[in-house]
C-alpha cells in the first residue's frame, strides 16, 4: 500500500485527555510544567497489593449530554475515553460534528484499550454470585469494544470501525491505525485513541503479583522515576485520551485548525516473552526506523522523543539502547523524556496521551522533563532532559510505546504549522 503514487496526508486538528493530572489535555499540560505528579499513595496491603503509589482520576467528564441509552451502558474506561472525544470533538468542530462536513460513511472510530471493563465484569459476577441476578448491561459493561461503539453511535459515525487491544501500545496503534486507514483512503475522519481503568483489587493485584508495579513504599519521587538507578516498576494510573486525524485537504477546506501532522507509523513485535523485551531489541529499532522511513526523514531530523519510560528496570535499558542501534551517534544528540514520570502509566491509554504532549510541546516549543530523575543510571546515559523543561525549535517529534506480549509501536508527529 505505501506504493501508491500519492497517499494522503493525515493531520491533527482536535484532542481531549482524562488524566490523573487533570480533567482535560490543557489542565494536564499545566500540571507537568509545574511539575506535578497525578500520583499519590494509597495503602492497599488489607487486598494483599504490595504496589503503594497509584493515578487516580479525580472526577469522571460530564456526559450528560450524552443519552442515557448510550451512557448507561459505558464501563468506567469507556466513560473516560468518551470524556476525552468529547473534548477533541469540540476542539476540531468547533460545536458542530463531523458529519456536518464529511459524509457519515467517510467518519470512524478507532478506541482501543488492554483491560477494558475488566473491574465490572468483576463486580456483575459478584453481584451474580450473591443474588443469582447480574446487571443487565454487563454484556456491554465488559465488551472491548463498547468505547468505539459509543463514539459511533454518539456522532452518527458510520465509517471505518476498530478496537485494538494491545496492552500498552494500543494507543499508539490506534493513531497509527487511524493514519493508514485515512492516508489510503479507507476514510476522512477517525477519532483514534484509548482508554483504561483498572481500578479493582483483583484487578490491580493481577498485575502486582507480577511484580511489574512499582515497590517502592514510602518516597513518592521513587516510585516513577525513569531512567534513574531508583526504578523499581511503573505506576498503575488510570485515563483517556483521544485524537481527531483528518485527511489534510479536506480539514483545510472546511476551515480547520491544524495542530500537526502524523508523519510515520511502526508497529514490529518482538515475539519473545508475554511481559520482557526482547534482547535482540530488532523489531523496536525495526519500529523506530519504519516510522521515520514512511515520514521521510532522518534521524537527524527528529527533535523530541516522548519515550515509553515505564521506570521498570528491563524496558528503560531495553529501550536505551534500542534508540542507540536506531539513531546511532545521533541517539546522544537528540533529547527525550518519558512523561509518564508526571502521569503513571495509562496503559492503553498511555501512547494516546503522549502523542497529545508531543502537540503540546510543538505547539509551546517546550520540552517536557523526566522527572524524578535524579540517580541517573550510568547504563542509561542519553539526553533525558532530567534539569528542567527545555526551550527548543521543535518541527519533529517521535512518540515510542512498548506492551505486554512484544507490541511496539512508534508515530513520527509533525509541527501543525509545517502541515498546512
Amino acid at each position: 500500500m505505501d506504493n501508491m503514487s500519492s497517499p494522503r496526508r493525515v493531520v491533527v486538528t482536535g484532542y481531549g485527555a482524562v488524566t490523573p493530572l487533570g480533567e482535560n489535555a490543557q489542565q494536564s499540560w499545566a500540571a507537568m510544567m509545574d511539575y506535578r505528579l497525578g500520583y499519590q499513595y494509597h495503602d492497599r496491603s488489607a487486598a494483599g497489593i504490595q504496589s503503594r503509589f497509584f493515578g487516580v482520576v479525580a472526577s469522571e467528564p460530564d456526559l450528560k449530554s450524552v443519552p442515557a441509552a448510550i451512557r448507561r451502558r459505558l464501563p468506567r474506561f469507556a466513560r473516560l475515553a468518551l470524556g476525552a472525544a468529547k473534548e477533541a470533538v469540540e476542539m476540531a468542530f468547533q460545536g458542530a460534528a463531523p458529519v456536518d462536513y464529511y459524509d457519515p460513511l467517510e467518519c470512524g472510530a478507532i478506541i482501543g484499550s488492554g483491560w477494558a471493563g475488566q473491574d465490572e465484569s468483576y463486580d456483575t459476577f459478584d453481584m451474580y454470585q450473591r443474588s443469582g441476578l447480574g446487571s443487565p448491561f454487563a454484556c456491554f459493561l465488559s465488551m472491548p469494544n463498547v468505547a468505539t461503539a459509543a463514539c459511533s453511535l454518539l456522532w452518527g459515525l458510520r465509517g471505518y470501525q476498530n478496537t485494538p487491544i494491545a496492552a500498552c501500545a494500543t494507543g499508539t496503534m490506534a493513531i497509527g491505525d487511524a493514519f493508514e486507514a485515512i492516508r489510503h483512503g479507507r476514510a476522512s475522519m477517525i477519532l483514534a485513541g484509548a482508554g483504561e481503568s483498572l481500578r479493582s483489587d483483583p484487578a490491580v493485584w493481577d498485575i502486582d503479583v507480577l511484580r511489574a508495579l512499582a515497590r517502592e513504599q514510602q518516597d513518592i519521587t521513587k516510585a516513577c522515576c525513569p531512567f534513574s538507578l531508583d526504578r523499581n516498576g511503573f505506576v498503575l494510573s488510570e485515563g483517556a485520551a483521544v485524537l481527531c486525524l483528518e485527511e489534510r485537504d479536506a480539514a483545510l477546506a472546511r476551515g480547520a485548525v491544524i495542530l500537526g501532522e502524523i508523519k510515520g507509523y511502526g508497529n514490529y513485535s518482538d515475539a519473545f516473552d508475554f511481559t520482557a523485551p526482547a534482547d535482540d531489541k530488532v523489531a523496536r529499532v525495526k519500529t523506530i526506523r519504519r516510522a521515520l522511513a514512511q515520514a521521510g526523514i532522518s534521524v537527524h531530523d527528529v527533535d523530541y522523543i516522548n519515550a515509553h519510560g515505564t521506570s521498570t528496570p528491563l524496558n528503560d535499558l531495553n529501550e536505551t539502547e534500542a534508540i542507540k542501534l536506531a539513531f546511532g551517534k545521533a541517539a546522544y544528540t537528540t533529547p527525550l523524556s518519558s512523561t509518564k514520570s508526571y502521569s503513571g502509566h495509562l496503559i492503553a491509554a498511555a501512547g494516546s496521551f503522549e502523542s497529545i504532549i508531543c502537540l503540546q510541546a510543538m505547539e509551546h516549543q517546550l520540552m517536557p522533563a523526566t522527572c524524578n530523575l535524579k540517580n541517573p543510571d550510568p547504563a542509561c546515559d542519553l539526553d533525558y532532559i532530567s534539569e528542567g523543561h527545555r526551550a527548543a525549535s521543535l518541527h519533529n517529534t517521535l512518540n515510542l510505546s512498548f506492551g505486554f506480549g512484544g507490541a511496539n509501536a512508534a508515530l513520527v508527529i509533525g509541527r501543525g504549522n509545517d502541515a498546512v
